[in-house]
């Protein structure tokens, strides 16, 4: 990416946010979408981001494969591209990679620091190096159904809001 390419997508960075310095890139990005990583590739063209999708900080965009650059013959060096869609109701989580020609469907999971390098059906959490299933998009709405809601929040700032809310016990060891 040229310099004045960079200065520009920090601009609209600041000034707009993460979405907007995507789609002025490129990027293909739905409605009620919460980016909050810069959706840095050097293909933004080849990335499409359907409604409702979080992109977690930390995410990374992959849509090609470097390593094909150092196989060289009497054709030249080798180049893979490939897009990247991701479908409606997605969340992927912070520090996740996906990996070119990944589609990601409807109502999808992706765990933190997972590596997406395949593609996942609709209604499934995944997670892991390589992200692997874990279950359904059903069990884990059943599970969050009963985490507090914004109306369980109480106090004026917050602090008070998050602290009223949050959980007193700590996960178990391994």
């Amino acid at each position: 990416m040229s310099r004045v390419k960079r200065l520009r997508r920090k601009l609209i960075t600041r000034t707009k946010g993460h979405e907007e310095a995507a789609r002025a890139l490129g990027v293909s990005i739905g409605t009620g979408c919460r980016i909050l990583s810069p959706v840095a590739t050097t293909e933004p063209w080849l990335v499409r981001i359907g409604d409702r999708v979080t992109v977690s900080s930390g995410v990374r965009l992959v849509t090609h494969d470097g390593s094909g650059w150092l196989v060289r013959d009497h054709r030249g060096r080798r180049y893979r591209y490939a897009p990247i869609s991701i479908g409606d109701d997605v969340f992927i989580g912070a520090g996740a990679t996906i990996l070119p020609g990944v589609k990601i469907g409807d109502r999808v999971v992706v765990g933190a620091g997972s590596v997406v390098s395949r593609s996942v059906p609709s209604g499934t959490v995944v997670a892991g190096v390589p992200a692997r299933r874990l279950g359904t998009w059903d069990d884990f709405v059943a599970r969050v159904a009963s985490w507090p809601a914004d109306e369980d929040r109480r106090g004026s700032s917050y602090r008070e809001k998050v602290d009223s809310i949050a959980e007193k016990e700590f996960a178990p060891e391994l």
